[in-house]
């Protein structure tokens, strides 16, 4: 008698032209053929059989699936044309089997895979071990055996048949196993490619040239793929902790070892008694204000990823429910008398110093060991100056992406802002929310979609005020930046401002102005940019001259100026 199965039990498996071969067609059911066998199993039900054969085995499979319909009437047989013409060809017979696995529709939500390895050359069966081993087929390795000698071989014909009338002789054995695939490293090496795919979905792409950032997420991406332990991502605030978290996720969802969401949390956002129901949930009535059940942010993550972020500004309280939740992945909601349970894996993030935070007891121990197992130290953009430039071309894409219009940088500007962003000057102190909010600005003021040296020159302003406290307006003023415009001759000791005593305010209108003087062509010029409004109502307008008396003003004419700018390149 054959037991129910709650879930559909879908195998896959090689046709044996020997093993299942259907010669001298009446004596076939004398025979021991394992393909047909493994589906007269009693306490193996069989929904799905995935049958991959050889183009010129397509008959003998036809048979097979004919034969499996008389024993087992409740098993559905599909055929799969694999084009294999040398069964004993690493190459070709581990491209085949590939190809199957990543087109195959897998849903291991509601089906259980087994992989058949009776049948098939020695090759054939080292490969699906492979691709088992690889997660590109989620699968269980099941392995039949013919019956002993003693018991003799009927499976049919003479052999004892069921009240149906159907051959229910001595099908043989099967077991699930799992093998030591270490000898088979060799052929291993054939995901290196693979490997290095997943490493390059963790970069999103970006072709990094750090060696430690490098060698950072080829470890990440081991660990990412090998492990459903705890992850704690360090590192200072804009590294990117939150973009890698769910990068970790989706390269675990495409090698389907998550079928769950992502979630991710903020920390800091929690705070009092909402901390507690939202990150456990609640139930309808727990406190004032809760009108209905909430499932809570670890449940919703159940057989996925849950990001917490800043997971130091936890309060204690959550953090030892975080613990047990980790642990045993159970939890009891605010105001339930049930626990509920939510199968997850954690990934926490923090720009703190956890260990430290444990020394001032602002952070439990006990949670910082679970949490400590695997730790990674993002480094900061600074750290990474050979980084900026793959990332700057990140960026305009995204931005190409995300607004639909093209955004190129010529020779110059590129080169340009790619000397200050490499200089000890650049701090970027929110890392790459700074180098994004850069390019974003840049790529937006790019209306022609070329970013020119004039556009760069404004946002290496916008970034100086920025690191340096100061709010300027949006064209960037600070006295920071005379010396970047301003002879030597005319600055002060410190080298921030003019030699002169001027109030703030004239500072702030001359840097604006010289900006204008030092993209303009002449001295008229210049003077139609900064007078255009005023010149309309004026019958005999002289903008030059305006202009060169406001220089004047600070002890500074139009020659001096461009033969500075000229020398300085």
């Amino acid at each position: 008698m054959k037991l129910p199965s709650l879930r559909n039990q879908v195998v896959i498996g090689l046709l044996g032209p020997v093993l299942d071969s259907s010669r001298s067609d009446p004596g076939r059911w004398e025979r021991w053929r394992p393909t047909v066998c493994l589906c007269q199993q009693e306490d193996f039900i069989v929904s799905r059989m995935e049958l991959l054969h050889q183009p010129e085995y397509t008959r003998l499979g036809q048979t097979v699936a004919g034969d499996i319909e008389v024993v087992s009437p409740e098993t559905e047989v599909r055929l799969h044309n694999v084009p294999m013409k040398d069964a004993w060809d690493f190459e070709e017979v581990f491209g085949a089997l590939h190809d199957f696995a990543r087109s195959y529709p897998f849903d291991p939500e509601h089906e259980d895979y087994y992989v058949h390895i009776t049948t098939g050359t020695h090759v054939a069966q080292i490969c699906l071990f492979l691709l088992i081993e690889s997660r590109h087929m989620p699968a269980r390795i099941i392995q039949t055996s013919p019956p002993s000698k003693r018991r003799g071989t009927r499976t049919g014909g003479n052999a004892p048949r069921n009240e149906s009338g159907l051959p229910c002789g001595d099908v043989g054995t099967y077991s699930l196993i799992d093998l030591d695939l270490s000898r088979y490293d060799r052929l291993a090496t054939r995901f290196e490619h693979e490997q290095a795919e997943a490493t390059s979905f963790l970069k999103s792409g970006i072709e990094t040239r750090n060696a430690n950032f490098n060698e950072l997420i080829d470890h990440i991406e081991r660990v990412a793929v090998g492990s459903n332990a705890p992850i704690l991502l360090t590192g200072p605030t804009g590294a990117g902790k939150s973009h890698l978290a769910r990068r970790i996720y989706e390269l675990k969802k495409a090698r389907r070892q998550v079928a769950g969401v992502f979630v991710e949390v903020n920390c800091a956002t929690l705070r009092g008694d909402g901390a507690m129901s939202a990150l456990f949930g609640h139930r309808r009535g727990a406190f004032t204000g809760a009108l209905q059940d909430r499932p809570g942010l670890l449940r919703t993550a159940d057989d996925g990823i849950v990001f917490l972020d800043e997971v130091g500004e936890l309060g204690l309280d959550e953090q030892a429910m975080l613990l047990r939740a980790v642990e045993e992945k159970r939890f009891l909601p605010v105001g339930a008398d049930k626990e509920v349970s939510s199968d997850f894996q954690l990934i926490a993030g923090t720009n703190q110093d956890l260990a430290a935070a444990v020394r001032e007891r602002r952070f439990r121990d006990d949670l910082l060991a679970r949490l400590n197992l695997w730790t990674f130290c993002l480094p900061g953009l600074r750290e990474r100056p050979e980084d900026i430039e793959p990332n700057l071309q990140f960026e305009l894409d995204r931005f190409t992406r995300t607004h639909g219009r093209r955004v190129t940088c010529n020779k110059e500007a590129r080169e340009k802002f790619l000397r200050f962003a490499t200089s000890p000057e650049a701090t970027w102190a929110a890392n790459f929310r700074d180098l994004g909010a850069a390019v974003t600005r840049m790529a937006t003021l790019a209306t022609n979609g070329r970013i020119t040296t004039e556009i760069v020159d404004d946002e290496i302003v916008r970034l100086r005020n920025a690191w340096s406290g100061i709010v300027g307006s949006p064209t960037g003023a600070g006295d920071t930046q005379l010396r970047d415009l301003l002879p030597t001759h005319l600055m002060n000791a410190e080298g921030t401002g003019l030699s002169q005593p001027v109030d703030r305010v004239d500072e702030v209108q001359l840097l604006e102005v010289l900006r204008i003087c030092r993209r303009s062509r002449s001295l008229s010029e210049a003077g139609r940019v900064l007078y255009a409004a005023s010149r309309a109502q004026r019958t005999q307008p002289n903008d030059a001259d305006r202009l060169r008396k406001f220089l004047a003003r600070f002890g500074l004419d139009w020659q001096t100026l461009q033969s500075t700018w000229k020398t300085d390149g």
